[in-house]
C-alpha cells in the first residue's frame, strides 16, 4: 500500500487502500475507485464536485453544547506522564507535583449553569452534553451528582466521564447513571504488570489494575453504562498490549466496550516516550485493532479532521472547559494551570486578542521527536488499513 499525503479542504482526507481509495469527509466515508483519483493521488474535479453535491464535505450541524467541568483538580493516582503534573517526582516515587487543588462547590455550580445557559443561547443550542473531568472527578462525588442533577433543568441530555474508576462503587455508578451518565473512559497502561508499575496509587504506591477491572464489572452489573478503554502505548507498555486485549476480553463484556490505542506524548514535564511513529509501529496498531474487533470490542472508525467542539472554536462557541474554581480554559490540557486562564464563568471569556497565546487546541502542548509528516503517515496508514479490514469483514 502506497499512501499519499494529500491536502484536501474542509478537513477531508484521501487514503489509498489495498484495492481502492477511501475519501473521509465531514459528511461520511466513501469508497472510491482508481478512476476517481489522478495518478498523483488527487481527487479528479468531477469526483470532488459530486462529493460536494452529496454533502460529503459539509459538517453535520452542531446539536449539543459540549461542557467539560473539573469537579476536582486533585488525583489519587501518580502517573508520571500526566499533563496536570508540574514536574516529575524527584524521589522516583508516585507523587509528582500537580496543579493546585480545587474542588467544585454548589456556588460554583450555580455560576457554571448560568454561564452555560448564556453560551447555549448565543449558539442557539438547547441541548447539553457534559463531561465530568478532573484530576479524578470521583474525588468529589457530591459535586458530580449535584452538577448532573441541576443540569437537567438547562437541557442536559447526556453525560460522560473520564475517570480512573478506582473510586467507582456500584451505588455511585447507579446514582450517576440515573442522573444521565451514559459512558465512562478509563485508561490502561499495558497489561497488569506494566499497568501496576505505572498507574499507581499516590498514597501507597500500590497497583490499580485489578481494582479498576473489578469496579467496571460491578458497575456494569447494575447500570447500562458503556465503557471506552484507552490503552496507553509507550516503550514501557508496548510488549504487553497483545496480552492486555485478550485479558480485557476475558474479564469484561466486549460488547459494551470500545477500545482504542494512543501513544503517550511528551508535554514537557520530564516524561519521555522513546517509541516513535515510524518503522513497524503502524503494523502493531493495526494488529491490535483487528484483534479487538474480532473479540467483539468496538473500534472507532476513521474520519475527517474536525475541529474539537470544545477547543476548536474561539470564545467557547460550541463548548467550554471549566475548572473547579470557575476559571475557563481553552482545552483539557490547560485547565487548572496558572497563567493559562482565558476567562471566568462570572465575567465570560476575555477578548480574543488578550488570550491569543493561551488559546490552544487538542494536543498542541504535546511534543514529538520526529517529523510531523511521520505522524500523518502513521495515522493515514493505520486508518486506511482499518477501513480495508472493516470492508473485508463486512463491518463497514
Amino acid at each position: 500500500m502506497s499512501l499519499q499525503q494529500v491536502q484536501l479542504p474542509d478537513g477531508a482526507r484521501l487514503l489509498e487502500g489495498k484495492r481502492n481509495w477511501w475519501f473521509l469527509g465531514r459528511g461520511g466515508v466513501v469508497r472510491l475507485g482508481g478512476r476517481h483519483v489522478t495518478p498523483e493521488g488527487d481527487l479528479r474535479p468531477d469526483t470532488e464536485r459530486r462529493l460536494r453535491e452529496g454533502g460529503m464535505f459539509a459538517a453535520p450541524p452542531v446539536r449539543s453544547y459540549a461542557l467539560t467541568v473539573l469537579t476536582s483538580t486533585n488525583c489519587n493516582l501518580g502517573c508520571g506522564y500526566c499533563f496536570q503534573n508540574t514536574a516529575q517526582d524527584t524521589t522516583n516515587g508516585s507523587r509528582p507535583p500537580r496543579i493546585a487543588r480545587t474542588r467544585l462547590s454548589s456556588g460554583t455550580i450555580t455560576s457554571i449553569l448560568g454561564f452555560t445557559q448564556r453560551q447555549m443561547a448565543a449558539a442557539e443550542l438547547d441541548r447539553l452534553r457534559i463531561l465530568l473531568f478532573g484530576g479524578e472527578p470521583l474525588l468529589n462525588p457530591r459535586g458530580c451528582l449535584e452538577l448532573l442533577e441541576r443540569s437537567a433543568d438547562i437541557g442536559m441530555t447526556s453525560a460522560w466521564m473520564i475517570s480512573n474508576t478506582t473510586l467507582l462503587s456500584p451505588r455511585l455508578a447507579r446514582q450517576l447513571s440515573d442522573l444521565g451518565l451514559d459512558s465512562v473512559q478509563v485508561t490502561f497502561d499495558g497489561d497488569r504488570a506494566d499497568h501496576d508499575r505505572i498507574r499507581v496509587n499516590r498514597a501507597d504506591n500500590g497497583g490499580t489494575f485489578d481494582k479498576i477491572v473489578r469496579n467496571i464489572v460491578a458497575a456494569s452489573e447494575v447500570t447500562p453504562i458503556r465503557w471506552t478503554l484507552r490503552v496507553n502505548v509507550s516503550q514501557e507498555t508496548f510488549d504487553g498490549v497483545d496480552a492486555l486485549i485478550d485479558r480485557l476480553a476475558a474479564e469484561l463484556d466486549p460488547s459494551r466496550c470500545a477500545l482504542y490505542f494512543a501513544r503517550v506524548g511528551d508535554v514537557g514535564i520530564g516524561y519521555a516516550n522513546d517509541l516513535l511513529h515510524t518503522g513497524e509501529l503502524s503494523a502493531h496498531f493495526t494488529r491490535w485493532q483487528r484483534r479487538a474487533l474480532d473479540l467483539g470490542f468496538r473500534v472507532s472508525r476513521p474520519g475527517a479532521r474536525r475541529p474539537c467542539l470544545t477547543c476548536g472554536h474561539t470564545e467557547g462557541r460550541y463548548g467550554a472547559v471549566i475548572s473547579a474554581d470557575g476559571t475557563l480554559a481553552s482545552c483539557w490540557e490547560t485547565a487548572g494551570k496558572p497563567d493559562w486562564e482565558v476567562g471566568t464563568v462570572g465575567d465570560g471569556y476575555r477578548p480574543a486578542e488578550a488570550t491569543l497565546d493561551r488559546w490552544i487546541s487538542c494536543e498542541d502542548l504535546y511534543r514529538y521527536d520526529e517529523d510531523t509528516r511521520n505522524l500523518t503517515r502513521f495515522r493515514d496508514d493505520v486508518d486506511a488499513t482499518l477501513l480495508d479490514y472493516l470492508d473485508e469483514t463486512e463491518r463497514l
